[in-house]
């Protein structure tokens, strides 16, 4: 079952909705629409609290407002000066959700078990963070500019080379651009049949088996928190 992000990350999408039409128009929004849908928030009301929320804060400034607390509809909506900082250190790759991103191939249903099953739990359990692939974010728009954001407001990224998957490489070097830590996987009979491409065959590769998942975990998560410092 799909997972809704988190209020953290949900704020950030409104803030972005609002600063890419605003940027787009140069004027304030006349009014804005229906969030959840937009934003992937499991209600109306969860994204007005928010809504109301970012206002409170000053991040958000509208010229009306009508209705009640939780079924209000927003007027003249622009950000304020804190917002657009808000607004471009997210474009900037400098904003950090309280989860991981893993880019994958799908439809290998070893991998498939072995991401759910195994490397999930594991990071939930021993990290306290969600960890997510591109099937855990459906929501309205371009799964390519989807899959940016995703990658861009993740804590880190995990990349495996099990099938020198090309948008595997795509979404790791996305990340390490981006400044995000990034940490590769491979099966263990792959990796030792046939090396990962020499651009990142130096990098640190941690290897997975099915019959051994303990082992795998162990250094999976020894390597995050060194990667993320905690």
């Amino acid at each position: 079952m799909n997972k809704s992000p988190n209020a953290k990350v949900l704020a950030m999408e409104i803030i972005r909705y609002i600063g890419d039409q605003v940027s787009e128009s140069g004027l304030p929004i006349e009014r804005l629409p229906e969030l959840s849908n937009l934003i992937g928030a499991p209600s109306d009301q969860f994204a007005t609290g928010l809504v109301n929320n970012l206002i409170e804060r000053g991040v958000i400034t509208v010229g009306n407002v009508i209705g009640g607390q939780n079924s209000a509809r927003f007027y003249g909506v622009n950000l304020s000066l804190d917002g657009w900082e808000q607004y471009e250190a997210e474009k900037r790759g400098d904003f950090e959700g309280n989860y991981g991103f893993i880019a994958m191939q799908f439809g290998d249903d070893k991998l498939d078990a072995f991401v759910g099953e195994v490397i999930k739990p594991s990071i939930v359990e021993h990290l306290g963070l969600e960890f997510v692939d591109m099937r855990d974010t459906a929501r309205a728009g371009i799964i390519d500019d989807i899959m940016r954001i995703t990658i861009r407001d993740a804590k880190f990224v995990i990349a495996d080379l099990t099938h020198d998957n090309n948008g595997a490489y795509w979404e790791a070097g996305y990340a390490e651009g981006l400044g995000k830590p990034v940490i590769y996987i491979c099966e263990k009979i792959k990796f030792n049949k046939d090396a990962p491409h020499f651009d990142v065959n130096h990098c640190t590769t941690v290897m997975w088996s099915a019959d051994n998942p303990d082992e795998f975990c162990t250094e999976l998560v020894a390597v995050l928190r060194r990667s993320l410092d905690v």
